[in-house]
């Protein structure tokens, strides 16, 4: 594998609507991205992506772009993202925006040009239809915010597509126009000197030869719009495009939001040449879905998500670098998604945060989860400000399932759980705001806060500034990076194990989620002879013991070591 100047780097995203607010309006900003640019630095961070701050009404929070070249004045100024690229450049730190271009917002020139000729320029940036006169809708695709993929073209006799929300018009790559307009905006960016850019939804870009309707899955009489992906082929073409015209000029580090790619697809999107830099994995994110909605969807245990990570650890093999989370904006709090309740606490934490951080892989930490921030119980459905929560609860309604059980699956499932404001401290509002914040803030920032857990070596914060040191080590990180990954004890139960090995050098990483000890036997070395022995060199607490070839952990301990 040819080496890459981002490998051997810590990546962390931030919310900036909900991460600092600078000035009292209770939302997030640019300069108060830069007045935590040390804590960053302090953590070990190398590269910082950004969410959405292009100008946009945010029906999808910032997902909805109405202007690519400009940010929006809810954070800031285009002076004040200039000056955090610069400030970032002083700590020898990068910053990644977030590109999102399956769709614009409703309110872009593009789309409202599209209105007033739908048969101009613009009308062919998206998918248009004809009404039919008898009211039926060109396809029964369900978006992915609930209800049908296609509403009427304001002031027209057409409809349009949009496979998120109604605000979220789809633009239509199969027209090299709008295209080069992508490559031209990406090229813009990357003159600012940003470093890249993490690539949302892309797969949607590629839709079928033929629209077509398929079999309902729900009352509603429509279908999941995965059923459109599956039958789209070719967007290797696109890809292939915009890596060769925007992103290889400038060396620039690209992660895919990549739910479903084709099983022979891997190698095309990551490998050598690669469509991108990497790809998030998502195994753990998607086990139990269900086309029925949130309510019925199955939750993972600790058994389940080490299948996940090992099973993705195995399909990737030394074709290329994952990109590795817990959680990010769209999904719940990681500790709150793969802890009991009845476990959940700061040695488990550090244990989950051991065995996810050094898999293979570019590690993703998400703001807040380097404190153990953990999901919001939601009471009642007037709380919710996600669209895709509101949409999840109105299905369970329908479905026949009760506000209680409805309400339980959004305090799992909600993507408001990711978005609360970042826990600075104790005191009011998190330490987030002197105003009001834009959504609540989690009643736990009075335990788990960031002043809190500086103080303290034994806090989940120390842990992931020491997992952060520990992959940068020299004395380790060829292995940590570059090493080959093997499972370890793969059937015990509520314990995940591995082994990275490389470059002459065996190190395990094992976790304990049981609260009852439980040993690990050492696995053997290149040569086929049992390690008897090792060193251990990071631990969630306590002191684990490695004697007569066996790791001893204690009920919720986890440990790396060298082994001998």
């Amino acid at each position: 594998m040819e080496r890459k100047w981002w490998h051997d780097k810590v990546a962390y995203q931030i919310y900036p609507k909900s991460f600092m607010d600078s000035n009292g309006d209770g939302i997030g900003d640019l300069k108060g991205i830069i007045s935590k640019l040390d804590y960053l630095k302090w953590l070990g961070v190398d590269i910082v992506w950004l969410s959405p701050i292009y100008r946009s009404p945010l029906a999808d929070e910032g997902y909805d772009i109405s202007d690519y070249y400009a940010i929006d004045p809810r954070f800031g100024t285009m002076q004040d993202m200039e000056e955090l690229i610069a400030e970032a450049k002083k700590r020898d730190m990068t910053i990644l925006m977030d590109l999102v271009v399956n769709h614009c917002s409703d309110e872009h020139e593009w789309f409202r040009r599209a209105c007033e000729d739908p048969e101009g320029k613009y009308g062919k940036f998206f998918y248009l239809r004809d009404k039919d006169p008898d009211g039926k809708l060109p396809t029964n695709w369900r978006s992915y915010f609930g209800g049908p993929c296609w509403a009427e073209l304001p002031g027209t006799d057409k409809l349009y597509l949009h496979v998120f929300h109604k605000k979220q018009p789809d633009l239509n790559w199969e027209n090299p126009e709008v295209r080069e307009e992508v490559y031209k905006n990406i090229r813009w960016w990357m003159e600012k000197g940003i470093g890249g850019f993490r690539i949302d939804a892309i797969i949607n870009i590629k839709k079928p030869a033929v629209f077509r309707d398929y079999p309902a899955d729900r009352e509603d009489g429509l279908s999941t719009v995965h059923n459109m992906l599956r039958e789209a082929e070719g967007i290797g073409e696109f890809l292939g495009e915009m890596r060769d015209k925007a992103f290889a000029p400038y060396d620039a580090f690209t992660v895919g939001e990549v739910f479903n790619e084709k099983s022979d697809e891997l190698p095309l999107f990551i490998g050598e040449n690669g469509y991108f830099s990497s790809m998030f994995d998502f195994s753990a994110e998607i086990y139990g879905h269900s086309e029925k909605g949130w309510f019925d969807a199955k939750r993972i245990d600790l058994d389940a998500y080490k299948n996940c990570i090992f099973g993705a650890q195995e399909k990737i093999g030394d074709i290329g670098f994952y990109s590795t989370i817990i959680e990010n904006h769209d999904e719940p709090r990681g500790a709150s998604r793969y802890l009991p309740d009845e476990i959940r606490c700061e040695s488990s934490k550090k244990a989950l945060a051991t065995v996810y951080f050094l898999r293979r892989g570019l590690p993703f930490i998400y703001q807040g989860q380097e404190i153990g921030m953990e999901n919001k119980k939601i009471r009642t459905v007037e709380e919710l400000d996600d669209i895709s929560s509101i949409d999840a609860y109105q299905v369970a309604i329908d479905a026949g399932i009760s506000k209680e059980k409805a309400l339980e699956s959004l305090s799992y499932h909600s993507r408001d759980n990711a978005r609360t404001p970042m826990q600075w401290s104790a005191g009011k509002h998190a330490g987030f705001t002197a105003g009001e914040p834009w959504l609540k803030e989690n009643p736990c920032y009075r335990e788990i806060n960031v002043q809190e857990q500086e103080g303290r070596s034994d806090s989940v914060l120390a842990h992931y500034r020491k997992l952060i040191a520990l992959r940068k080590d020299p004395a380790f990180k060829e292995t940590l990076v570059y090493g080959d990954f093997e499972p370890v004890s793969r059937d015990a139960h509520n314990v995940i194990a591995y082994v990275r090995r490389g470059d002459g050098q065996a190190i395990l990483v094992a976790a304990n989620f049981n609260t009852e000890a439980r040993q690990i036997a050492l696995p053997a070395d290149a040569d086929g002879k049992p390690f008897r022995g090792g060193r251990v060199i990071l631990s969630g607490g306590g002191s684990p013991v490695i004697e007569d070839g066996t790791l001893h952990l204690e009920g919720l301990q986890s440990a790396v070591a060298v082994l001998e």
